[in-house]
């Protein structure tokens, strides 16, 4: 290949940035991957790279951290927590958007341009300027002159709360992104099959959802990712004061903070153990990102008009 015609991430230069900015990322993971399976006198007493190189490191490994933090700290009990916040969360919008997105991709309706702006525009606004409406909305309902709008729920503390609360961040994304990928899609075969008789709904579940698989498990897994290292919202709508509603994240936070900073090594080992989840859902969706990046270089290339 003539080296006028390479590509910017193609040239040596390029891939030494990147090859460098990685190991820096992945040097200080693999510190505390090393330092979790240590005691933690010995963590105080010298470093990771100090120990492997006097030899020490490997006459110290221990399982001792990670079983008092998954069965001492009761972090089995976080980890179904936000299981049990995740899986409905990234379910549930992503069912939404999927059906929106085909409205918006291949309906005609009035002011259907308008609806899809503000979607749009729901996205810039600030998750944070949300928590207290929301609040309110879950706890007392919606009321207008003396009419209630939107009875009291009162789920404030529930898995449900927070279902709805992931649902509303990342609808507005979701229908937008997939309303892009399903643009895409070949419209002859849309065409075809109305002109075949097909309803809506048969035409969105037997053509579209499975074209559109890749572009779906993609944000499947960038929700799943999300909600899953979410902070704020599991600690307003669950909150923080009953240990039965911890989830990963906030467990993470209160070890070390409730043992007054000195449990460093259950943090350490907390972390790995709570990385598991993510890397498998990860490394098992990858493939998805291969395709949707393909599909997207293919439309590209055809300028859109497939």
């Amino acid at each position: 290949m003539n080296r006028n015609n390479q590509k910017w991430y193609d040239k040596p230069v390029t891939k030494l940035i990147l090859v460098s900015i990685a190991l820096t990322w992945i040097f200080p993971i693999f510190g505390f991957l090393l330092s979790s399976f240590r005691p933690p006198e010995a963590i105080k007493r010298a470093s990771w790279w100090e120990s492997i190189y006097t030899g020490e490191y490997w006459r110290e490994l221990t399982l001792q951290n990670y079983s008092e933090v998954f069965f001492t700290e009761n972090l089995d009990r976080s980890f179904y927590n936000s299981l049990a916040i995740t899986i409905p969360s990234t379910i549930i919008p992503i069912t939404i958007a999927a059906f929106a997105a085909y409205a918006f991709a291949f309906m005609e309706f009035k002011g259907k341009n308008f609806l899809f702006m503000m979607v749009v525009a729901s996205m810039i606004i600030p998750l944070q300027m949300s928590l207290v409406p929301l609040i309110q909305l879950f706890k007392s309902g919606i009321e207008l002159g003396g009419i209630t709008l939107i009875p009291a729920l009162d789920i404030n503390g529930t898995f449900v709360a927070t279902w709805f609360a992931h649902t509303g961040f990342g609808l507005p994304l979701a229908t937008f992104l997939l309303r892009d990928f399903m643009m895409g899609l070949p419209k002859s075969v849309i065409e075809s099959a109305k002109i075949d008789g097909a309803s809506n709904m048969s035409t969105f579940f037997r053509l579209v959802v499975p074209l559109s698989i890749s572009g779906i498990a993609a944000f499947a897994t960038f929700q799943f990712l999300w909600v899953y290292n979410d902070f704020l919202v599991a600690n307003v709508f669950l909150g923080v004061y009953k240990p039965e509603n911890l989830v990963v994240t906030s467990h993470m936070s209160q070890i070390v903070v409730g043992l007054f900073g000195e449990a460093w090594h259950l943090r350490l080992s907390g972390a790995v153990i709570s990385m598991i989840v993510p890397l498998i859902v990860f490394f098992s969706l990858q493939r998805f990102f291969i395709r949707f990046r393909k599909c997207r270089q293919e439309e590209k290339a055809a300028g859109g008009k497939i």
